[in-house]
């Protein structure tokens, strides 16, 4: 299966949307109330959910005890499989014929197929502009993606930006174990552990460099809600991947009118 073939139910579904050429169908979508309102009230239409899944076989490295250092080949198998569950999620987004995708989200689910097997998946509402549709797209004509939530997303427009392309950055990172000498010199001290500093240091620039890239690669003028996330995913307590994440985004016109902040009273319990 590749980024250009979407299952049979998949197809099926998509038919039955809310879209350009078909406005009896209905939209689906994960926003809530206030997202749902605020994304029409910026001028575009939710059309539907989508989604792109991978199964991934994740390889096995072996990390030296005493060396910290990047497992490479985990790496790129992490990077690999969130990339496979975006360009599915690309493909029904275009499907649909959408300007872009709000809202997503990239979660990684494990089974009891086996510890080395994850899946990947990507999900959000595809959404279409109303006024001039194909605007907003990507620099190189793909829908846009984000994760911002529909109130991000609105501020955002006011303020005279756009989102281009979720971007993001992995790294997978071997800690190397503490020796027993050092250990005993450590007990009842106050001291900085200076090698589990560096390597953690060193694992999330990697991560946040990457991220960097692709927003240079997408001629983006910067990256806004940037989130960095770390988890073992069952490697062991010496081996995480960090994963750094966010919204790339660029100017629609020169001047930015940001609105003034006003007090909300909140009528919830």
């Amino acid at each position: 299966m590749n980024g250009e073939d979407l299952p049979k139910h998949a197809l099926e579904r998509l038919q039955g949307l809310r879209r350009q050429g078909h406005p009896g169908g209905v939209f689906t979508s994960d926003l809530s109330v206030n997202e749902y309102l605020l994304v029409r009230d910026a001028g575009f239409e939710p059309i539907g959910l989508v989604v792109g899944s991978s199964i991934y076989h994740i390889g096995y490295q072996q990390g030296a005890w005493r060396q910290s250092m990047e497992m490479d080949v985990l790496t790129q198998a992490m990077y690999h499989a969130r990339e496979l569950a975006m360009s599915r999620m690309d493909e029904e987004a275009q499907a649909l014929g959408a300007d872009g995708v709000v809202g997503v989200r990239i979660e990684v689910n494990r089974y009891e197929w086996g510890a080395d097997m994850a899946e990947f998946m990507a999900i959000g509402t595809a959404v279409a502009s109303r006024e001039t549709p194909g605007k907003f797209r990507s620099n190189t004509g793909k829908p846009f993606t984000s994760d911002l939530s529909g109130q991000d997303f609105w501020t955002l427009l006011q303020a005279g930006y756009r989102p281009l392309s979720l971007v993001m950055g992995s790294c997978v990172y071997h800690v190397a174990h503490q020796g027993m000498l050092q250990a005993m010199r450590n007990v009842g001290q106050n001291v900085e552990l200076t090698n589990f500093t560096q390597a953690l240091y060193d694992a999330r620039e990697l991560a946040m460099e990457r991220m960097q890239m692709e927003a240079h690669e997408e001629k983006a003028e910067g990256i806004v809600g940037v989130r960095l996330e770390e988890k073992s995913h069952g490697w062991g307590s010496h081996v995480i991947e960090f994963f750094a994440v966010g919204t790339a985004v660029t100017p629609m016109r020169e001047d930015h009118s940001i609105a003034r902040p006003q007090m909300i009273l909140s009528l919830n319990d």
